[in-house]
């Protein structure tokens, strides 16, 4: 406040404490009394907005624009008609032509790796994240731990004036903080997001999502059968968005979206699934020669651009049989379903934003995708976490279940040829840091404000640690030294706020490590060096990543790294060697392991759990993530004590997993029953019954495994007497859904949701 409004604010105070002396000499007060009053007042003059004692509210730079932040997921360089692709992507489409699309953009090649480097703006194993979480080893570059020294975007945008909110995947929370106890530090609301409505962890099931609304747990509508979460996610979007436009529309925003599309489950609404009947019969092999003739057309690659060979071990799609066609045609119209079907929700998103006038002052990043197109399942799969109980899924267990794929009966990927369809022209996919196929994907930026060249083409080279660098240069905000004490340790990304304006401007990132699972690479001014790929990433690596030899490529002249020149320039390859041991040395790169099953059972990260060998529960709403719950081992007991009010008692007592892998306690018509579901498959389910309805009164119902001497047995017991057993060959590990005390699993909407009667209590215990 200026000092004349001050001045004249204080006068008219004073006027007014005069006519209170006045008024209350008319009451009968005392002058002194009334005086005294009116001193008090004094002590304290409102001043108007600019507070002497409230806390000033942080405002943003003036002019600083809104900021739309989407990450896909598993979506390839070329799956969008944005990039040459087969999928149309209208609202992709519209932000690129109002935009930039970028064409040498990068990733880490793995997603929870590039989501720590997105929001931080930091190498990923420069902030513990080498893998994804769920892998996390002793080590400084490995332990999944985003440090207190890498604020997020999030946070630094929040501390200088904007609302901040996260939708979709989150994927970088250490696996012993998923909890319902957290702690909560590293979870969104602890990253500096005002607000949080997603999931955590790799994927989710579209149909039946674990969904987390800030750090409480979610449970879908069992009454809406036309559900699906991108939907859900899109509606919490538009609330969000309309709170804070009622709120203050004067104040910017950030919206950071993560969905899950393409990530398995590969799953989407069935008329959208209907729309690409037909779509993809020409099979993978001519696709990728009409994605490839397109892009050159459209201007995504030069003319004297190259496409990567085949890929080995891929069957060539006019060697299948015909009814293998139809099926793996078929999952690919449900991916392209679920990235058809999630650019329609994002486009509600952009017309709201148009419709409260804000879409020109907003900034739109929309990375298509956090890595290339996956090679998970080599004929596809029903259910990707069938691999986690032993089972290798074929093309003979596969066509019985043609049509299921898309549905809430399906949990799976399609087909490796597709995925690296989708990554055209460049060689291998996710995983692999070695090579294009794996690091390269689209990228556009909408800016109608300030982006003067609509619809043009950056060939800068780029990668995710420039996003948030970018953001911060665009809205005018220096990166703070500390944040809560903690000195921050230097942003490795570069602004390329330059390159809207220049099209012809020198990449100002003229150098770039990459390594994930071993794979590695290294980028300078235009050459490329990387280790062979001597695996395949649809199957378990057991080799030894420092015995990959290394192949050099000269991106100048070879846009889409296909010829290998490390012959013809041994001192370059050298060169490009010793500048990624430098840079291994300075971000944590090394330990180096490509056993990626290795490291998912490492034994030596932090536990949600402490060891005690018996645990105790109590009915609640409560879900507990897989890792935060006892895991089921060969010689383990669940004792639940209920009290029944009559004989025809049903609900569930003890849940865990879904119907794709889990088990259930339960009560059905007053007869116990436990359910062992190892992989989906009804040949392997396993359901043991009582023998008779329970009456009413207490009673101790005990689920068990324990080891044979051929195998183990599940047994089931009432009051300590037996009442059926079965042999399995082998224990599930759960890694899908969550557990929970009388109430259903996640994914069971038929049944009872609660346990009607008392459950005093469950204890389960691993010997």
């Amino acid at each position: 406040m200026s000092y004349s409004r001050k001045m004249a604010s204080k006068a008219a105070w004073h006027g007014a404490s005069r006519l209170i002396i006045a008024a209350c000499a008319g009451l009968g007060l005392s002058a002194a009394m009334a005086q005294q009053g009116a001193n008090s007042q004094q002590a304290s003059p409102p001043v108007g907005p600019d507070w002497t004692y409230y806390p000033q509210p942080t405002k943003a730079p003036k002019g600083a624009p809104n900021i739309i932040l989407v990450l896909m997921d598993d979506v390839g360089f070329s799956a969008s008609t944005s990039y040459g692709g087969p999928i149309p992507t209208p609202v992709f489409d519209s932000l690129a032509a109002s935009g930039l699309r970028y064409t040498r953009f990068h990733t880490t090649a793995m997603c929870s790796p590039t989501r720590a480097a997105l929001l931080t703006g930091r190498n990923h194993h420069a902030v513990g994240n080498a893998s994804i979480s769920n892998v996390s080893i002793d080590a400084p570059g490995y332990t999944s731990v985003m440090p207190d020294s890498a604020a997020t975007l999030g946070r630094v945008l929040r501390d200088n004036g904007y609302d901040t909110s996260w939708f979709g995947k989150n994927h970088n929370i250490p696996d012993w903080e998923t909890g319902p106890m957290g702690p909560f530090k590293r979870w969104p609301i602890g990253l500096g997001f005002d607000y949080f409505y997603g999931f955590n962890g790799a994927g989710a099931d579209q149909f039946n999502p674990t969904i987390v609304e800030n750090i409480n747990p979610v449970r879908r509508d069992r009454t809406n059968d036309n559900y699906i979460f991108d939907r859900d996610m899109t509606d919490k979007m538009l609330g969000w968005l309309g709170a804070q436009q009622a709120q203050d529309p004067n104040k910017p925003f950030f919206l950071y979206v993560a969905p899950g599309a393409m990530h398995g489950p590969q799953q989407a609404p069935a008329d959208w699934v209907a729309k690409f009947k037909g779509k993809f019969d020409m099979g993978w092999d001519k696709m990728r020669d009409q994605i490839f003739a397109r892009q050159k057309a459209m201007g995504i690659l030069p003319k004297d651009a190259r496409m990567a060979p085949p890929l080995p071990g891929v069957p060539r799609w006019d060697s299948l049989p015909a009814d293998q066609k139809a099926l793996y045609a078929h999952m690919m119209e449900v991916a392209a379903a679920q990235l058809a079907f999630f650019d329609n929700q994002l486009g509600r998103v952009i017309e709201r934003v148009g419709q409260d006038g804000e879409l020109d002052n907003t900034l739109v990043i929309f990375i298509n995708g956090d890595n290339g197109a996956a090679l998970h399942n080599m004929y596809g799969s029903i259910n990707a976490y069938s691999q986690f109980a032993g089972i290798k899924e074929t093309p003979e267990t596969l066509l019985p279940q043609k049509d299921k794929f898309g549905t809430e009966e399906s949990f799976g990927n399609y087909p490796v040829g597709w995925g690296y369809a989708l990554n055209t022209p460049y060689p291998w996919g996710k995983t692999v840091a070695s090579q294009l196929g794996g690091l390269r994907v689209g990228m556009v930026v909408s800016w109608p404000d300030k982006i003067k060249d609509k619809g043009g083409i950056r060939t800068q080279f780029s990668h995710v640690i420039d996003i948030a660098p970018t953001i911060y240069d665009v809205v005018g905000i220096t990166p703070p030294a500390t944040v809560d004490g903690v000195a921050q340790q230097p942003i490795d990304g570069i602004s390329m706020k330059y390159s809207f304006d220049a099209p012809k401007a020198p990449s100002q990132r003229r150098e770039q490590y990459f390594e994930m699972l071993g794979s590695r690479g290294y980028y300078k001014d235009g050459w490329f060096a990387g280790t062979e790929v001597n695996w395949e990433p649809w199957g378990p690596n057991k080799t030894d990543p420092t015995k990959a030899g290394w192949e050099l490529y000269n991106l100048n002249e070879d846009w889409s790294q296909t010829r290998n020149v490390a012959a013809q320039y041994p001192d370059k390859l050298a060169e490009l060697k010793a500048d990624f041991e430098a840079a291994a040395q300075k971000f944590h790169v090394y330990p180096l392991s490509a056993d990626f099953f290795e490291r998912l059972n490492y034994k030596y990260r932090p536990n949600a759990l402490a060891p005690e060998r018996t645990r105790t529960y109590y009915t609640s709403d409560i879900r507990y993530p897989a890792v935060t719950f006892p895991e089921l081992n060969p010689n383990w007991t669940a004792e639940a004590r209920v009290k029944l009010s009559g004989s025809a008692v049903s609900g569930p007592i003890l849940t865990q997993g879904a119907k794709f892998a889990g088990y259930t306690l339960a009560m059905e018509n007053g007869v116990p029953v436990f359910t062992y579901n190892p992989s989906g498959r009804a040949q392997e389910r396993k359901v043991l019954r009582g023998t008779q309805a329970l009456g009413a009164g207490d009673h101790v119902i005990t689920a068990q495994i324990a080891p044979a001497s051929e195998g183990l047995t599940i047994s089931l017991l009432v009051d300590g007497k037996s009442q059926a057993t079965a042999s399995i060959p082998r224990v599930i590990k759960i890694v899908t859904g969550e557990a929970m005390i009388g109430h259903a699993l996640i994914d069971d909407r038929t049944g009872p949701l609660n346990f009607p009667d008392t459950i005093e209590k469950v204890t389960i215990t691993s010997y």
